[in-house]
């Protein structure tokens, strides 16, 4: 295996998550830095968890993403077909060699004797595995006379294919991430290889199509760890030469602390206590929101975490919130998380077409892909010189499996929003118009404003939607305000404050509105009544905005026009 062959094998069982996105990536920038081919397989032998419409969202995700395959279902390639479910005669062909081998045999046992079998173990105090110790006990070929095989056979007795553990033989495995590390076959029980409908499992059909496809690494995630003393056994097995695998870390929860302020906590501890109260139903809804709140209301406490601790007074429901809470702020990141907390896990959005549930994602929550890209690939990955903003080119010229972590990742919602907020300073007034007319965004506004709109806007954007009706970072160049800010209110505005502004609407009739015209008309008025600029402008940014935040305040006068800036201040004179 000369040439650098990696492949995403993704189960289209459900829409692909932010730790798939990066496997995916990970192989590709690899692929693309060796100068090799980047393989999209759908393993689709799961047919009970088959879910419709994820291939294809698989597909349109990584096209979004830019991870373009070589070789695909779609695109198809020399070693086609490229989905499990169209290779079963590959698989007949190699199941029946495996048989011949002494690394695999034939197990009749059916879900209920199994049960019955791992019931009678639990009694003893002990844990049912089907592996050397217990094998040869069991209604399989090894354990039963050729005979009585023949006859079950005959019979047209289901079955599976186990693969044979060798007894106590050292493995010494090696991945690329953590180095060299070794595993007993005493340890390691004897998997189903085939299941009773004759399809392969996700061990031997991954194997033989790795092999079939010529992959010469394999970069997959962590949880697949455990099982590479099988794999590298099956390897062994079938007489071919393995792959070089690489395990990524897991992608982990955010810092609930970055998370968690006052204007989101009640929704939060809502679906917190909704979980929570479906997992303990013994305990009232509204007891264990006011605790859960309460941890929450500290979140930000550098005591918080001790906070957790146990504690000998702590009652049955301040024990209970406390383990849901320690289990459920830790750990890998999951769609719940994104749900609980308002962050998008999956790199677009998908219809469950079984419940009609939608989950959002980064596209429609108004992420570019580069920005995206660019984050999923620094969750577990350190460029050189510490470099954050790298296009999918430069991240493949200097992508290095070597220099991945070994320890797990912190996703930050921040950490996301910064990268977006770093692309969109990168793009153009005119990229950026193009990207708002392509939304639903409707507006009566010429190109022509909207273009002096993004230009006054962009360094404040995190979204180009910022700048929509909809968000209130840029809704009033849209619409008048109808209501203020209070704290703004009370250090802007004072008794004398409507009059002022009405000489100064006065004024504003006779001033051309070009944005210096306007700062000097406003500065003249301000010196001619003897009061500080502060005085004027903090009033009139209120009035004009809702709050005192925006752009200079003569370029906000210039977009919005004289009508609408003198309808304005009047509107806020009368509120007042």
């Amino acid at each position: 295996m000369e040439k650098v062959r990696v492949r995403f094998a993704p189960s289209p069982t459900g829409p692909l998550h932010l730790g798939g996105v990066r496997t995916a990536l990970y192989d590709y920038l690899f692929a693309k830095n060796q100068g090799g081919e980047f393989v999209l397989r759908i393993e689709d032998t799961d047919t009970a968890r088959y879910v419709e419409g994820a291939e294809e969202y698989i597909e349109e995700a990584l096209e979004w993403c830019g991870i373009i395959a070589d070789e695909s279902p779609k695109k198809g390639g020399k070693f086609a077909p490229y989905r499990q479910s169209e290779r079963r005669d590959i698989y007949d062909r190699y199941t029946e060699q495996i048989l011949k081998t002494d690394y695999a045999y034939i197990a009749f046992d059916t879900a209920e004797e199994l049960d019955a079998t791992r019931a009678e173990y639990e009694a003893k105090g002990d844990v049912f595995s089907y592996d050397n110790k217990t094998r040869n006990q069991l209604r399989n070929s090894l354990a039963l006379s050729e005979e009585e095989v023949k006859k079950l056979l005959d019979e047209k007795t289901p079955y599976v294919v186990r693969f044979k553990m060798p007894v106590d033989r050292t493995l010494n495995l090696e991945d690329i991430i953590r180095g060299k590390f070794s595993v007993n076959t005493n340890t390691l029980d004897d998997k189903v290889l085939v299941k009773n409908d004759g399809m392969p499992t996700y061990h031997f059909a991954n194997i033989i199509d790795d092999h079939e496809m010529e992959i010469s690494h394999v970069i997959r995630g962590e949880e697949w760890l455990p099982s590479l003393g099988l794999h590298t056994l099956l390897y062994e097995a079938m007489g071919w030469e393995a792959p070089q695998f690489a395990h990524l870390s897991l992608i982990l929860k955010p810092d609930v602390s970055t998370l968690i302020n006052k204007e989101n906590i009640d929704s939060i501890t809502k679906s917190f206590s909704e979980e929570f109260v479906t997992k303990n139903s013994e305990f009232s809804f509204d007891e264990s929101a006011e605790l859960i709140k309460s941890f929450f209301s500290e979140v930000k406490s550098p005591r918080f975490k001790s906070m957790l601790g146990e504690n000998e007074k702590d009652n049955a429901l301040t024990a209970a919130v406390k383990q849901f809470l320690k289990k459920g702020l830790s750990g890998k990141l999951s769609k719940r998380d994104g749900d609980k907390f308002g962050f998008p896990v999956f790199p677009l959005n998908f219809t469950d077409y079984a419940t009609g549930n939608v989950s959002k994602g980064y596209r429609e929550s108004g992420y570019l892909p580069e920005a995206f890209i660019n984050m999923v690939a620094l969750l577990g990955w350190s460029p050189a010189d510490d470099k954050e903003i790298l296009s999918l080119e430069e991240m493949a010229k200097e992508f290095d499996l070597n220099k991945v972590h070994k320890a797990g990742a912190r996703f930050s919602k921040e950490k996301a929003e910064w990268f977006n907020h770093q692309y969109i300073q990168q793009k153009s007034d005119e990229e950026l118009l193009e990207i708002l007319k392509s939304s639903d965004f409707n507006t009566t506004l010429s190109d022509e404003k909207l273009l002096k709109i993004i230009s006054l806007m962009k360094e404040r954007l995190t979204f180009v939607k910022d700048l929509t009706l909809d968000n209130e970072k840029g809704k009033f160049f849209f619409e008048a305000p109808v209501s203020y800010d209070e704290k703004a209110a009370k250090k802007a505005w004072n008794d004398q404050t409507s009059v002022i502004l009405g000489e100064l609407a006065s004024d504003l009739e006779n001033t051309e509105f070009i944005a210096e015209n306007l700062k000097q008309a406003v500065h003249d008025f301000a010196e001619k009544k003897s009061l500080g600029m502060g005085k004027v402008m903090m009033p009139l940014r209120l009035s004009l905005v809702g709050e005192l935040k925006g752009p200079d305040v003569p370029d906000i006068m210039e977009l919005l026009g004289k009508e609408e800036t003198i309808s304005r201040i009047n509107n806020a004179i009368n509120n007042f």
